[in-house]
């Protein structure tokens, strides 16, 4: 529900640092609650998409490269805008699995080792747009690997099922 309140401005509205209304390929820029917007070293933004059907990384098609691009082009010069930081400065990525299921989009600041930054969970968002681009369907059939803790209740079904 606090994704939804920040898309309608219920809450966060005087936060936003950049917003795209389209509803199909916007998407609004907001600070993450991991930064505390104090120094530029672990800066850390993140994209909400203004879509609601589009909840991770699996549901991406070349349909959403317009999407895809607007957030990449659009909050890179927002970022350089209002912090003045380079696109070359910066790490843009998604999660998979995502912490929550609203597609979303990460911008840290290239230095910042942020939680869940590593290969096992980030795709850069520059190669799932050029993914997309050469196989429409990437996201569907590929096989994506990611790390789970032990406690994680998805690690708990792999383990019932007989997968870990």
């Amino acid at each position: 529900q606090w994704v939804y309140n920040i898309l309608e401005k219920k809450a966060e509205a005087d936060r936003i640092v950049h917003e795209n209304p389209d509803p199909c390929d916007g998407f609004v820029l907001v600070p993450d609650f991991k930064w505390n917007q104090n120094q530029l070293d672990d800066l850390y933004l993140i994209a909400l998409v203004c879509r609601r059907d589009l909840k991770s990384l699996r549901d991406l098609t070349a349909e959403h490269l317009p999407l895809l691009r607007n957030i990449l082009q659009e909050g890179e010069e927002a970022v350089t805008k209002r912090f003045g930081i380079a696109a070359s400065r910066l790490r843009v990525y998604l999660h998979y699995q995502p912490s929550y299921y609203h597609l979303h989009v990460h911008f840290t600041a290239l230095g910042y080792e942020a939680p869940g930054s590593g290969v096992e969970r980030a795709h850069l968002l520059a190669d799932v747009i050029d993914n997309l681009a050469a196989d429409p369907a990437f996201y569907q059939k590929r096989a994506l690997t990611f790390a789970l803790r032990a406690d994680e209740p998805l690690f708990q079904k792999f383990r019932e099922a007989g997968r870990a």
